[in-house]
């Protein structure tokens, strides 16, 4: 059934306010009262759609990942198939830490604690980091591939970043990292 029109300008609402509170606030300081009141809905409309902040987050990065996931399963190597592991994953650390500069309240909104774990996002890169591991020969794929996503926890960029790390450094040790694959 299509979404009514009342509905869909009311979901826009939600998550363009959202998005605003979400980078100029931070994720954590954002309650889901703030949310109704800046898109100017009321809490059963705003809870209808959305029963928590990580459901709203994972709503507005879902496009982002979208492409992204995309890139790596068509798009051309390094990041799409047909380059080596090692070159596949350097190029995936690149672009996550761009996803990351770009959207780390939103990937914080959605992934706190566990329920990063959670998200079909997760399990995404989580299966793609293991077949490059697989191919690569490791011993423990399973493993390695949540070590090697645990250096993009969002928690984790945006504190490298409090202390004035740039993004580029970051992904330039990822990269080192990615080669030892």
């Amino acid at each position: 059934m299509p979404e009514r029109a009342d509905a869909a300008r009311n979901r826009a609402k939600v998550l363009a306010a959202a998005e605003e509170l979400f980078t100029t606030r931070g994720a954590a300081e954002v309650t889901m009262e703030d949310i109704a009141r800046a898109a100017g809905v009321g809490r059963g409309t705003l809870y209808r759609r959305y029963p928590d902040r990580a459901s709203i987050a994972i709503a507005l990065l879902d496009e982002h990942e979208r492409r992204l996931q995309e890139s790596l399963l068509r798009g051309d190597p390094p990041l799409g198939p047909g380059a080596p592991p090692a070159e596949r994953l350097a190029a995936f650390y690149t672009a996550m830490v761009q996803l990351l500069e770009r959207h780390a309240p939103l990937v914080l909104g959605a992934e706190v604690g566990h329920s990063r774990f959670t998200t079909g996002a997760y399990g995404f890169w989580w299966t793609h980091v293991r077949v490059l591991c697989e191919a690569a020969g490791a011993a423990d794929p399973d493993v390695l591939a949540d070590v090697l996503l645990a250096p993009l926890a969002p928690e984790l960029f945006l504190h490298q970043a409090s202390r004035g790390v740039p993004p580029e450094r970051i992904a330039a040790t990822l990269r080192w990292l990615a080669n030892l694959l």
